[in-house]
């Protein structure tokens, strides 16, 4: 009798922690490297800057492409200002009506979505990432299937801008 007590408790604390970790990862705390990557519709790239560089360097290559620069927010700053600490952490958005409007031409909901966003973040172990939306994710998040070129396009442009953004200079 104490042996399958014994049992359904191990059973029971294997279901809670399996749930557990379910819940932590649909929740985003998942360990930095699945943070960092995974499968949210989120691309992240290192970078060899800190944030604050980082997102400059995504900032001018975005400005010389013609992109408006709608906002630049600093959370860690924000954060700072209201007593809490945080790893510096900067969010930028960034949208082109030439190309964006594609996607609402086709779904207005998309609007949630765009202008386009870019963080600049450092993990617990200091590294610098750089991680924005997945034009593709945003396209099936809104069902629009109609603008492959479009999403194509975007793709490969933001993937070449934040490249750029993270390439180590030349010495």
């Amino acid at each position: 009798m104490k042996r399958k007590k014994s049992v359904a408790r191990c059973g029971l604390l294997l279901a809670a922690l399996i749930a557990g970790v379910s819940l932590s990862l649909s929740f985003g705390m998942a360990p930095s490297s699945a943070r960092a990557g995974g499968d949210a519709g989120l691309i992240s790239k290192k970078s060899p800057y800190s944030v604050k560089v980082t997102l400059d360097r995504l900032e001018a290559v975005l400005k010389e492409k013609g992109f408006t620069i709608a906002l630049r927010w600093n959370h860690a700053a924000r954060a700072k200002g209201v007593g809490m600490a945080l790893r510096p952490t900067e969010l930028l958005l960034f949208g082109n009506p030439k190309v964006g409007t594609h996607f609402f031409t086709s779904q207005q909901t998309a609007g949630i979505d765009l202008p386009m966003k870019a963080l600049a973040w450092e993990d617990e172990n200091g590294q610098v990432w750089l991680t924005y939306n997945d034009p593709a994710f945003i396209a099936r998040r809104h069902g629009i299937t109609d603008r492959d070129p479009v999403v194509a396009k975007m793709t490969g442009a933001l993937k070449k801008f934040t490249d750029a953004a993270v390439a180590p200079t030349a010495k």
